[in-house]
């Protein structure tokens, strides 16, 4: 219940509060149920008794040790659930770039074309650069002339590489657009904004983290960040479950193994003289019945002949002419 309460201001109160009411229900349960054990039934029919006793164990004690587990390996739960927390961002970064990808394809690859003219042109123009410096400066090579100063082949050379530059200036605003477009869209989209969590971040979150997700990384806690099964993890959890079970079925297997003793014979002389009585009482109840009954017929078969008898000879005579 302090689980279910956490974070709110009288998660204490509403823990206590309902551990002494779960208290007081489990130990008058316990109460009832061992002392009704019959010891004189056979071994079959005190089990029967018992086993709904056994199985409200077995439940009370996964239910209790739960939680008892959940903080035994907070340490561990909170690895796990900073991993999950760090996969699941991973998932959604990747959907929203996926999405991204798919919703602006077109844009992505003009803008991926532009950047590859955009860097073949300026290698190209670095190239034109350094031939036009050598025709200018009259260096004989297989592109130049050889003569030194600006004539027709290094005018002719500045007019390519004039072209050259207004076209890189026009792809240049071109990209430019468009990133501006894209990053617009990656604004709009969210995938700007979204990052992966940091350290003060995921712990700030499974400090916050509810019942659900800690009892989800416990189950899960047994297996590796690999997958591998981990066997010291998950008998150390195991033994714990049937502790409590075991603590919430030792009353009944106490009574069940001890032996019949002076208590369950006094019980069984108030429980057989509860039955005698109840059986007198009975048959007292009949008698009175019974009597009662006859004294009312009595006194209607009386009513009945005083009433014959005291009758008008007139109505006789009437009676017998009717006839």
């Amino acid at each position: 219940m302090y689980f279910v309460f956490s974070g709110q201001t009288f998660d204490f109160a509403f823990a206590i509060l309902f551990g002494l009411m779960w208290g007081l229900a489990i130990f008058n349960m316990d109460r009832y149920i061992v002392s009704s054990i019959d010891k004189e039934g056979s071994t079959a029919r005190q089990l029967l008794q018992a086993s709904p006793r056994i199985l409200l164990a077995v439940m009370i004690g996964i239910v209790i040790s739960r939680p008892l587990e959940l903080k035994i390996f907070d340490k561990e739960i909170k690895q796990k659930l900073k991993l999950t927390y760090l996969k699941t961002q991973h998932r959604r970064i990747d959907t929203l770039q996926k999405t991204y990808s798919q919703k602006y394809a077109m844009e992505m690859g003009k803008n991926k074309e532009l950047k590859k003219e955009k860097d073949s042109l300026e290698k190209d123009i670095n190239r034109s650069r350094y031939q036009l410096n050598q025709e200018i400066f009259g260096e004989r090579t297989n592109q130049t002339s050889g003569k030194s100063g600006i004539g027709p082949f290094a005018k002719q050379k500045q007019a390519v590489l004039d072209e050259k530059q207004t076209r890189l200036n026009t792809v240049r605003d071109e990209q430019e657009k468009m990133d501006q477009y894209l990053g617009a869209r990656k604004d709009y989209e969210g995938l700007s904004s979204i990052r992966l969590f940091n350290d003060h971040q995921l712990d700030s979150l499974t400090s916050v983290a509810g019942f659900a997700d800690r009892n989800r990384e416990l189950g899960h806690l047994a297996y590796g960040d690999n997958g591998a099964f981990d066997a010291d993890t998950y008998w150390a959890e195991l033994f714990i479950s049937l502790l409590f079970i075991l603590f919430e079925c030792l009353p009944v297997f106490v009574k069940l193994m001890s032996p019949k003793g002076p208590y369950d014979i006094a019980i069984s002389k108030i429980a057989e003289a509860d039955i005698y009585y109840a059986g007198k009482d009975k048959e007292r109840n009949m008698e009175v019945t019974n009597s009662i009954y006859d004294h009312h017929l009595d006194t209607d078969i009386k009513r009945s002949k005083k009433i014959i008898t005291e009758q008008p000879d007139d109505y006789e005579m009437e009676r017998h002419a009717y006839d």
